[in-house]
């Protein structure tokens, strides 16, 4: 049968034909939690997987964060973990760069065997969003951040920063900006880089962030949004990889540092009507349109019950902590790093919105359909964003700063009676992410942490 996304044979024969030397390809599907699963099969079985897609369970859908099958997301004994069709993403099949032998990689998008789509694929709920955008009129684009940590593969000492792998210096100070720092890790970069070109990922700036260990790599604005999310789940899995080649770990925790900040996902997105023009772009500069602010609004009204999908994991909620640059509520401002909402210094053409609440950890998927979400509802009730912040967000002592969940069980409680995500992801997404975000809550309240040993074990 032919593919229901459009993928071609032809991609493949040509991809074949320019490569000679692939022994396999890794064939990848992105979960709920934004962890690649899937097979790694021979050279030979590539044009079967664009001639008649290839087989997947429906409960890898279905999986928590380690592997683990969650029932209450219906797709497993439910359906009898009954076979469903992958399908290759077009224009997605790319060399990898540096592994022996030579292989590829190419992403997958899940259907049910009739050819519609299986709905509790997080792909499909940020195409869900984009097509409504287009029905309005409207084409987002934008870009990630991508902020880590390098960190030494021996933990007998504790967690702590991997020494340069140019020649083997350590450094347990922030470093941050520092250009010389970055140089002991210029041959891991180089290879992430050549790896990101041979994907056709425009990875840009590298910075040396604010705590030891910490990087962070910028990514080029993408008129697809679609195409920007898949940028950053590729250039994880290349950061990984490359990383530990060169012996060194690279940990994507949104808080792996108790006294150092964490790491962020930061979304800056802007959206074009249908002549090509920023629709955030202001006539005079500084002087607001309604698009941008309604836009700001509609992220403001929704956040509190969007937080799940920006922090997804019981760490996630170590990263927010005052002075920390990671925002602590919903506000928004204009040249400034402590708010969630923030509009950058740029060109009046480039005017955008940077949507900071997300940290590494987050599916960029489900981001991304939710922030256009929040922004179409925005956009559609005119819902106004309140007063601008100015100097200190992290004062923000208002009763919408209070209304966003303390923790995870709030989130993952906000989560699951919320109307607006359950329409921002569709109903399947929804339960699915739900319910297993409710499953990984479970499985963390039952683990006797170190912590338990350290507080309670000689003086209860």
């Amino acid at each position: 049968m032919p593919a229901p996304n459009g993928a071609l044979p032809e991609e493949a024969e040509a991809f074949l034909a320019a490569h000679p030397e692939i022994e396999a390809i890794d064939i990848v599907l992105h979960d709920a939690n934004g962890i690649g699963r899937g097979k790694i099969i021979r050279r030979h079985e590539l044009m079967g997987i664009y001639t008649g897609g290839r087989h997947f369970p429906i409960s890898i859908l279905g999986l928590d964060i380690v592997g683990e099958d969650v029932h209450e997301t219906g797709l497993i004994w439910d359906q009898g973990d009954g076979d469903l069709r992958a399908w290759p993403v077009p224009g997605s099949l790319k060399a990898l760069h540096g592994t022996q032998p030579a292989r590829g990689e190419v992403l997958m998008s899940m259907y049910h065997l009739d050819g519609s789509e299986m709905r509790s694929d997080p792909r499909h709920a940020l195409a869900r969003q984009v097509a409504a955008m287009a029905a309005e009129g409207l084409s987002p684009a934008g870009a990630f951040e991508l902020e880590f940590f390098l960190l030494d593969p021996d933990t007998a000492q504790g967690v702590r920063p991997a020494a340069a792998v140019l020649d083997g210096r350590r450094s347990d100070w922030t470093e941050v900006y520092s250009v010389d720092h970055l140089h002991g890790m210029e041959p891991l970069f180089s290879d992430i880089y050549r790896a990101a070109e041979a994907m056709g990922i425009r990875a840009e700036t590298v910075i040396s962030e604010y705590a030891p260990g910490q990087y962070e790599l910028t990514l080029d604005y993408r008129k697809d949004v679609m195409q920007a999310a898949d940028d950053l789940v590729r250039l994880k899995r290349i950061v990984r990889l490359q990383a530990r080649r060169h012996g060194v770990v690279a940990c994507f925790m949104a808080k792996p540092v108790e006294k150092y900040a964490g790491s962020g996902m930061h979304f800056h997105v802007s959206l074009c009507d249908a002549s090509g023009r920023n629709i955030f772009a202001e006539a005079q500069e500084g002087t607001w349109n309604d698009p941008l602010r309604h836009a700001l609004g509609g992220l403001r009204a929704t956040m509190a019950e969007s937080m799940l999908v920006f922090a997804p994991h019981g760490n996630s909620w170590r990263r927010f902590v005052g002075q920390s640059y990671a925002p602590v509520s919903p506000n928004w401002g204009v040249n400034n790093r402590s708010v969630a909402l923030r509009i950058p210094v740029s060109p009046l053409a480039a005017r955008r919105i940077e949507h900071r609440p997300a940290g590494v950890d987050a599916n960029p998927y489900l981001v991304a359909a939710t922030v256009l979400a929040g922004i179409r509802h925005g956009l559609k009730n005119r819902i106004d964003p309140g007063p601008e912040t100015t100097g200190n967000g992290y004062a923000d002592e208002s009763a919408e700063a209070a209304a966003i969940p303390r923790d995870w069980r709030e989130a993952i409680a906000a989560a699951q009676g919320s109307a607006f995500l359950r329409d921002a992801l569709g109903a399947d997404m929804h339960r699915t992410f739900t319910a297993i975000k409710a499953a990984e809550l479970d499985r963390v309240a039952r683990w006797i942490a170190d912590v338990d040993y350290a507080l309670y074990l000689h003086t209860v």
